[in-house]
C-alpha cells in the first residue's frame, strides 16, 4: 500500500506525533461528555489507548515500517485492544454501550492520528509558514 512517510522525522518523532493525538482524542472526549478535565477521567481513558496502541505498534512494527498496512493494523488491534483494557478496569465489560464507545473510538482515533500526521507532514513538506520562514521572507 506504499510508504507511509514522514521527511525527517524519525520513528520517535513519529510515535510522539501519534501519542498526542491520541491524548487530544481523549481530551475532547473528556470535555465533551463531563464539561471538565478531571486528571483521573483523563488517565482513564488515555492511559489505555496509548497502551494498546503502543502495543500493537511493537507487535506490527509500526515506527520501522512506516506502511499503510502496519498503521491500519496497530490502528484495528491496538484500539479495541485498549478500550477493552479500559472497560475491565472500570467495571464495564458487559455495557451495551461499550460498542457505542467502541465504534467512536475507532473513527474519532482514525481521523485525530491521520489529521495529526498530516500536519507534521505538511510542516516538514515547507507548505507551512514558520515564523522563521516568515522572518526571512521579509528580510528579502
Amino acid at each position: 500500500m506504499g510508504r507511509f512517510a514522514f521527511p525527517r522525522l524519525s520513528p520517535w518523532a513519529t510515535a510522539g506525533v501519534d501519542g498526542l493525538a491520541i491524548l487530544a482524542f481523549t481530551i475532547a472526549g473528556v470535555v465533551s461528555h463531563r464539561g471538565a478535565l478531571p486528571p483521573s477521567a483523563l488517565a482513564e481513558d488515555t492511559l489505555p489507548l496509548l497502551g494498546g496502541w503502543f502495543v500493537a505498534a511493537v507487535v506490527f512494527g509500526l515506527y520501522g515500517r512506516r506502511t499503510w498496512r502496519a498503521f491500519l493494523l496497530t490502528w484495528a488491534v491496538g484500539i479495541p485492544l485498549g478500550v477493552l483494557v479500559r472497560a475491565g478496569m472500570l467495571g464495564r465489560l458487559d455495557e451495551p454501550r461499550q460498542l457505542a464507545f467502541l465504534v467512536t473510538t475507532l473513527v474519532l482515533s482514525l481521523a485525530f492520528v491521520l489529521a495529526a500526521r498530516a500536519l507534521v507532514a505538511l510542516a516538514y513538506r515547507g507548505k507551512v509558514m514558520t515564523p522563521r520562514r516568515a522572518n526571512e521572507a521579509r528580510k528579502t
